[in-house]
């Protein structure tokens, strides 16, 4: 069997598949390579009255890559209608890899010293591949991808990959295309250069225009 490497994922993402297991309990990976692809246009985010009255409000904290290994763990425990997890100990291992090199990026939502919402995923060139995301709170998550579409669209990326569509995702602006049209904005995308910017403050007025 081939050990999988962080350059290997990384291969693989550009080639425009990714991994999953079947539970955390699951030593092996499953290579995915949907039909049919969601990702969100970054010019396309829907952000309701009320979310942009929440967003102002500055009720959270929100941070990027200061708490990488703890937004993927509780991207890892039961959700509310997901009780298994994709995601296990090799995983895990690899992401973490991932984002020591710089290849792997967190949005975190603080309620003061409580993480309570987030996502995390993967950035190769011109394109971000969200992998997963989690609230505590109500519209954490919700706020957390706000921010990371003003990140991508501050620092010149143009792909979100969002890998399936969701009904949550659909009613934030993600869409699904096929993966003849996601193999061939994903190429674009790599081409790009582009570079994740966890330092760079971004305004309300980043996050809520579009």
């Amino acid at each position: 069997m081939v050990s999988i490497t962080p350059e290997l994922l990384l291969r693989a993402y550009a080639s425009g598949i990714f991994p999953m297991a079947e539970s955390a309990t699951d030593r092996s990976i499953h290579w995915i390579d949907p039909s049919e692809r969601g990702i969100l246009p970054l010019d396309g985010l829907h952000i309701a009255r009320r979310l942009a009255r929440t967003i102002r409000s500055q009720r959270f904290d929100i941070r990027f890559d200061t708490a990488f290994p703890a937004v993927v763990d509780s991207c890892a425990e039961p959700q509310p209608g997901r009780t298994e997890t994709w995601i296990n100990r090799t995983i895990r291992d690899l992401y973490l890899q991932l984002f020591r090199m710089g290849h792997a990026h967190s949005v975190e939502a603080f309620d003061g010293d409580d993480l309570v919402g987030g996502l995390y995923g993967v950035s190769l060139g011109g394109a971000f591949f969200g992998e997963s995301m989690f609230s505590r709170r109500t519209d954490a998550s919700k706020i957390a991808l706000a921010y990371l579409c003003a990140r991508l669209r501050k620092d010149g990326f143009a792909l979100l990959d969002t890998q399936f569509l969701t009904a949550h995702l659909a009613s934030l602006g993600a869409v699904e295309i096929s993966r003849r049209r996601y193999h061939a904005l994903l190429a674009a995308a790599l081409e790009v250069d582009a570079t994740f910017d966890a330092d760079d403050a971004l305004t309300l007025e980043d996050v809520l225009s579009r």
